[in-house]
């Protein structure tokens, strides 16, 4: 059940349609503030760190979503997933300021740390059909150097791909 729905202030979230179904199930509503990052600061630190440093910032022609879904899909997703560590929190101290200091002393990938807190609580977080086993095999594959190297090159052919479908459209529009 949905108790509050959170989004940005971009029109796409903030419309007559959204609040009138939201308002039909009765269902809250908040708002981040113009220009306070912190508001969506995992998702904003996640465009910044991961998709930003990764894709850059160049355009993708409308033309080619298809091709860069299925690229997320089927390499950039599981290369985050299972082959790129990411720093957990082991410790968290207050400074003398009483600000609170957290220390990232565990480096591991998303789907390490998952299976280890399935373990340590006994509590399975996967759907009913699947299971460590049958993801172990998607994971192990490749090594991460390998996977990383497939996903570079794929990443290259789509940016290709993108540059000649933005040719095309220019010499279209002229």
């Amino acid at each position: 059940m949905v108790f509050n729905f959170h989004s940005d202030r971009g029109s796409e979230f903030i419309n007559k349609v959204v609040a009138e179904i939201l308002n039909k199930l009765l269902i809250n509503q908040t708002k981040s503030r113009s220009r306070h990052c912190n508001d969506n600061a995992l998702v904003e630190s996640k465009n910044g760190t991961v998709i930003r440093k990764n894709m850059g910032y160049y355009h993708v022609n409308q033309k080619m979503t298809d091709e860069v879904n299925r690229f997320y899909e089927d390499y950039f997703n599981p290369y985050l997933n299972f082959h790129r560590p990411c720093g957990f929190v082991t410790e968290t101290r207050v400074d003398t300021k009483g600000r609170e200091r957290k220390i990232y002393g565990q480096y591991t990938t998303s789907y390490e740390k998952l299976k280890e807190v399935s373990k340590k609580l006994k509590e399975n977080f996967l759907k009913p059909e699947q299971s460590f086993g049958k993801i172990d095999i998607i994971a192990y594959r490749y090594s991460d150097n390998e996977f990383a190297k497939i996903l570079r090159i794929k990443q290259e052919k789509l940016f290709d791909l993108n540059i000649k479908m933005e040719k095309v459209t220019d010499l279209g529009s002229n």
